[in-house]
Order: C-alpha cells, then structure tokens, then sequence
C-alpha cells in the first residue's frame, strides 16, 4: 500500500489482511548526524538528511520553505485511546518530524497477568494488543514511506505479563520500549523477585529483536517530594537496569537513560538541571541519553509547559540527548489532543534547529560550580550505591524505603517508597526450574537442557521444531476480535459518514468528538470566570462543558479562561450563581492527618465488576494516588463481594473501605453501596469504618443515601479521596 499526499489515510485499508501482515524489518534506526549541510541558505553542522515530505514552522516561508532535521531522534507519545484514530496522528506527528512514536499503555494494563487480544477501547492510553501493535506498525511502514525516514514504533515491556508483552514485540516489529524492573516494584507494586525474573527474560528477547531500551528512572524525579533531591537515586536507579540489561546481553548501544531535568522556573533550573545533567553523562558514557522534559512541575498552561520544554531543551543540547522526548503541554490536562502532539514536536525541532553548531561556538566551563556540583552528585550516587550493598542489596534496599525519599541523600526523611521482599503484585510466583526443563524457543530460556535432545541445537533450540514464531512467523496464532460490542469495527461504523462522505467535525482526540476549544478573557476573578465560561458553553449547548485552563492576568480584574466550545452569546454575572468551593487539603496537611490517625484502606472493585483502571489511578503512588501520601492500602482486586471487602477491613484492623463500583444496570451499583453500609452494620462495625463508593455513575447525594459516608465521581482524583478521610477521621476524633 502507498499513501497519497492528496487523499485521508485509508484506516479500514490498514485493517484488512492484518493477519497476514509481516514487519519489515527489525530493530531501532538512529538518525545519522550530517556536517555542514547545505539546506537552502545555511549551512548546519548538527543535524541529519531532510524528509521527502514534511509541514515546516511556521516562518519557514520566510527562509524559502526548508524544514531541517535535528540529528536527535525526536519522540512523540500517544494516548488517546481509540488505536484507529492515533494511526491518523502517527501520519501527521511525522510530517512535523518524529520519527520516534511512542503509544503510551493503557491504566492499569501492568497488572494484567498475559496477553489481551482484540481492540478494546482504552482509558489513559491504548490497550496493548497484537491486533492495535500490528495495525500500528504497518501504518507506520507506510508513512516513513512517504515522509522518506524510517519510524521507530515504542510501548512498554512491563507489569506482570512483561516476557509475554515482549515476546509479541519481537514477533511483531516493535522497535523501542520501556523495560525497568525498578519501575515495576516501585510504581506498580509487583513483586520484585518477580519483576527482576521477568526483566531478565523480557531483555533477552528485547536482544534478540533488537529493541532499544528507555528506562524508568525518571519516574522518581515525577514522583519525589522535591523533585531535584533525588538526583543521586535517579543516577543509582540507571546504573542498576543499565548494567543489568547488558549483562543480561543487550548492547549498551541499545540501552537509554531516561533523563529529566530535576527543575522547572521560576526555580534557577539551570543551575539545577545542568550539573546534573553533566554528572549523568560523565558517570554514562557507553549510554544513550534519552531526554524528556520535566512533567512534575507542569500545569494546565500551554504557555509554561512549552518554555519549559526549551529551557530543558537548552541541557539538551549543552549535554547531549540521542533522543529527545516532547510531553506535550497537555501532559497537565490530560487531555490527548492531536494538535498539541504537533506543536511539542515543532517546538523540539525549532529549539534544536535554532541552536545548530552551538558547542562549536561555546564549551562548558571545565572548572567552577558546575563541575563542583558535578562532582557531589556523582559521589553522593556512588556512597548511595554503597549503602544498598551494605544494606543487603537491592531488595532489602526497597525493604527499608531507601527509593523516592523527599531528603537528597545521604539525607533521608523516612518518605520513601517501600515494598515487600515477599509481598505484591506475582509474589510467590517464581519457581525453580524442572532438572529436565526444555524449549525449544529462540532467545529467551537459555540453554534449558536442549543437548540432553540434540547437542547441535544447543545454541539454536528452536530448531528442534523447525523454528519458533520468531523464525516462523506464520505459527503466531493471530486473534482478530473477542468482544462483539467493544472493538474497532463497532466504532468505526459509529462515525463511518465522517470517514465515506464529505462531512467533517472538529475534533481534539477521535475522529468526529465534535470538540473546539476557545479561548476567551472575563474580567472577573478566577472562580467566578471558571463558573462563567461554564455557563457560556451551557447556552451554546456543550455537553458536558470543561474549563481546561485558567490564568490569572490581575486577582480582581481579569482571568484568561480556555473553555470547550464556541462563545456568541454574554452573560450577567450578577446573576450567576457560584457553588462553594469542594476543600482540598494541601499534601502535607493530609500526611500529617494521616500520620496522626494512621489510616488503613481495604479497596476493591465490587460485584461482578472487572473494572480496576479508576480506582487504580485513586490508589496508586504513580498516578498522585493516595499512597503518595503514606496512607497504607489493602488493594483485593476485582470482582470482590461485598461480604469479603468488610470482612477484610475487619481482618486488617483497617479503618477505611474504598469500593469501586462502575457497572450500573439494574441499578447494581446502589445495591452494592447498600449492601455494603447493610453488611457492616451486621459485624457490628460500621461504627468503626469509614465507607466510601465510587464510580462513573456514583455521585456524593447518591452514595450518601445509600449508606456511604460519601462518594466519589468519575472527575474525583486521589487527594480528593484522600482529603475526605483524614476530615472524616478528625471528626471522628472530636477535632
């Protein structure tokens, strides 16, 4: 198939024969840095071919139309959750130049114990399935056809079904993906005994496929208190799946360190970010750098993300940075929007373009505070280093919450994350080999006693059954849908007219949503705009309207206001009624409540409910969950009854339950608040416990009168939850 540059990609072409589909090839491609390039007028020293195809900046047309390449291979990161539409994305993402397309994993899908087929639709992100990888891979194929560069596709190898995961990414093309033990048993609490045998076995066929590696240290920098005091963790964080990734055999060409500058203004950020960004390289110089902006610091302004994104971008190019991320400004909306896709990567390619040949024209000091500083953290990662081997390793380290403490060690504030040796996600789930263990599979089980059958097959197993899937792809097994009702058909049927005829929609996300933002000025103060602009879009008859950003010009005479929909209409602001604000507590306000009241949490998906995604973003750590905030949470799965949730929390001497409660037919979701109050009333301690329910359909009047002490909504986050407890527990102190 070739693309025309006249006409839509053809989604549904891309469908067909998708199981006789085949990648055409294997491994990561890097950019190949040209010197003293001719492009147009300039000449440039730092950058790699053009494209064949291509939308430049904007002022190009002032500079005869050229759009030159950073020689930084320039990523960009989709999670809209409906596959079909990102591959219309991919399309445009590359013509804007990346040429790194990064499908960001739906919620929750680290915790699932194998493979999904189909093509679900996601929450957060893109279910990973053979079916979405293989569609994505082949459309990328045809766009690095058209745009005259190869595209390297990238998800994630993690989570309990990390070999399984990376398995299917051999057999089907994946170029580039995320594989860091650490990040399991830190920020998704499976097992580390687990994760650490799963990482082993998920790197050898990374190998094998040539796969290059991003690691997860720079999740510690978005998770930390003050993100710029664990800059010596992040570097022990890299060092341990760095060399553990080459010893398991993958080439250090192959492995990125996943750096983020600690920092964001109005802190000196570069007073920050550079020594550490100079100490990382020095301590790593057989690595690549993969550099991605700083997401702790980021808000809801477009404005401020994207300085941000040059300022980082400056280290970037001061240092070095083989592949440059671009979290898009709406990281802090979480709103997957295509155009802002495309402005991060213009941004990247304008920043890195404009600063062509600057370390031809300036070099960094080589004596002074930065090397100074340079040097302390490099030595504070070494003597942390230290410490986790006098303390037993890396394990017991975890053990003893030495990872994502607030204090820049060697100071600690006893914050940091700590799991269980024998506990989370998996545990229990490793075992010993059989003496007589075989299979005959390429890349992955090691020798297993293949010479006890052919000693010629000891270096190539598969050979004893011809070739595995890796060898023979026509024995994949391939699975096109298994649900009837959520899949790619279904929905593409829903907005087929906007696909066949000449009618379009505007949209932010998936094809036809329907959604345009506008930006407009109140001169008010900020929560009486934030209600207005609502009401605005009220009488343009939005559905479901949305204040997505908020900026005070002036505390009482003006606030910028972006807001879902089109204005044509005003309002009276005398007569707008403004509901009290919900109380949020500040973080350390609820760690020192929680601290004080020791709050322990028996959660769980009730009924016959499998859904886990909400109630796993309320709970954990990675998500600003309420773990972050010391709160101790049992956490029993899916599809729990009703009884066993109680009965737990008794057992647990817990004195909160969370229940999650999403499928609403037949009303079922009040019966289980219900039950719930019902059943703890019959133990005799509904006294003792706190019960609260959430849910897509729950709302505080609903749960409340069905028994909850209260309920939370689908807009309802960690700190929302949270801040309720600690209240409740403090009136239930008499404070």
């Amino acid at each position: 198939m070739k693309l025309e540059l006249d006409q839509k990609m053809d989604v549904r072409a891309i469908l067909e024969d998708l199981e006789n589909y085949r990648p055409r090839r294997r491994g990561w491609v890097w950019r190949e840095k040209i010197e003293n390039q001719k492009i147009g007028p300039f000449t440039y020293n730092d950058c790699s071919a053009s494209l064949d195809n291509y939308v430049g900046i904007p002022c190009n047309k002032y500079f005869g139309d050229i759009d030159p390449q950073p020689h930084n291979s320039i990523t960009t990161e989709i999670a809209s959750g409906r596959f079909e539409d990102d591959i219309r994305r991919m399309r445009m993402v590359a013509w804007h130049g990346a040429d790194h397309i990064m499908v960001i994993r739906t919620a929750g899908q680290s915790h699932f114990d194998g493979l999904i087929e189909g093509s679900p639709q996601g929450i957060g992100g893109i279910p990973i399935t053979r079916k979405q990888v293989r569609a994505h891979r082949k459309a990328c194929d045809m766009i690095e056809d058209e745009v005259g560069r190869p595209i390297n596709y990238h998800s994630y190898v993690s989570g309990v079904a990390g070999p399984d995961v990376a398995v299917m990414f051999a057999e089907e093309g994946v170029n580039g993906a995320h594989q860091d033990p650490q990040y399991n048993v830190l920020y998704r609490n499976v097992n580390m005994v687990r994760s650490f045998v799963d990482a082993a076995e998920s790197k050898a066929v990374m190998t094998w496929a040539d796969i290059a590696q991003i690691d997860g240290a720079h999740n510690a920098n978005a998770t930390a208190r003050e993100a710029w005091k664990v800059m010596p963790e992040l570097m022990v964080q890299h060092g341990l799946n760095a060399i553990f990734s080459h010893k398991v055999g993958m080439k250090k060409s192959n492995i990125c360190l996943s750096t983020v500058p600690p920092t964001s203004a109005p802190a000196p950020c570069t007073q920050l970010d550079l020594p550490y960004a100079v100490a990382l390289r020095d301590l790593f110089t057989e690595y690549r750098m993969r550099a991605q902006m700083n997401t702790k610091y980021v808000t809801s302004s477009s404005r401020e993300a994207t300085v941000t994104h040059v300022l980082n971008m400056v280290i970037s190019k001061l240092t070095s940075a083989d592949i440059q991320s671009t979290i898009t400004p709406d990281e802090g909306r979480n709103v997957p929007w295509h155009m802002y896709n495309i402005e991060a990567c213009d941004t990247a390619k304008q920043t890195l373009v404009g600063l062509d040949s600057l370390l031809q024209m300036v070099e960094l000091k080589k004596e002074g505070p930065l090397r100074d500083q340079a040097r302390e953290l490099k030595e504070r990662a070494l003597l942390y280093m230290e410490e986790i081997i006098e303390a037993g390793g890396y394990f017991e380290a975890v053990e003893k919450g030495f990872f994502v403490d607030s204090g820049m060690y060697p100071e600690r504030n006893g914050d940091g994350i700590g799991r269980q040796i024998a506990g989370g996600v998996g545990a229990g789930t490793v075992y010993e080999r059989d003496a007589d263990y075989m299979a005959p599979v390429t890349a992955h089980f090691g020798n297993n006693n293949v010479a006890q059958y052919d000693p010629a097959a000891v270096n190539d197993p598969a050979s004893l059954i011809g070739g595995c899937t890796f060898e023979k792809p026509e024995k994949i097994v391939y699975i096109d849908e298994l649900d009837e009702n959520d899949n790619v058909n279904v929905r593409m049927a829903e907005t087929e007219e906007y696909r066949s005829t000449s009618k379009i929609k505007p949209e932010v996300q998936w094809l036809a949503d329907g959604v345009v933002v506008v930006e407009l000025f109140l001169p008010t103060e900020r929560r009486v705009a934030e209600y207005a602009a609502l009401e605005f879009a009220k009488g343009m008859n939005i559905q479901d309207p949305e204040v997505i950003h908020s900026e005070v010009l002036h505390p009482t005479e003006g606030t910028r206001i972006q807001v879902k929909g089109v204005l044509d209409f005003d309002i009276d602001l005398a007569k707008l009624e403004i509901p009290p604000e919900p109380e949020i507590m500040s973080d350390d306000e609820i760690r020192a409540l929680n601290e004080k009241h020791g709050i322990k949490i028996v959660a769980a998906t009730v009924g016959e409910d499998e859904h886990s995604v909400g109630l796993r973003e309320v709970i954990d750590i990675k998500h600003g969950g309420i773990e972050k905030y010391g709160m101790e949470v049992e956490y029993l799965g899916t599809s729990v009854p009703v009884e066993k949730l109680v009965d737990a929390a008794i057992e647990h001497n817990a004195n909160c339950i969370l229940a999650s409660t999403i499928i609403s037919h037949d009303d079922i979701h009040y019966k289980n608040m219900k039950r719930l109050h019902e059943y703890a009333v019959e133990k005799g301690v509904r006294d003792k416990i706190i019960i609260c329910a959430g849910g897509t359909q729950v709302t505080p009047e609903i749960a409340v009168k069905n028994g909850m002490d209260q309920g939370f909504s689908k807009h309802d986050r960690g700190v929302n939850v949270a801040t309720f407890f600690v209240k409740r527990m403090e009136e239930k102190a008499g404070n």
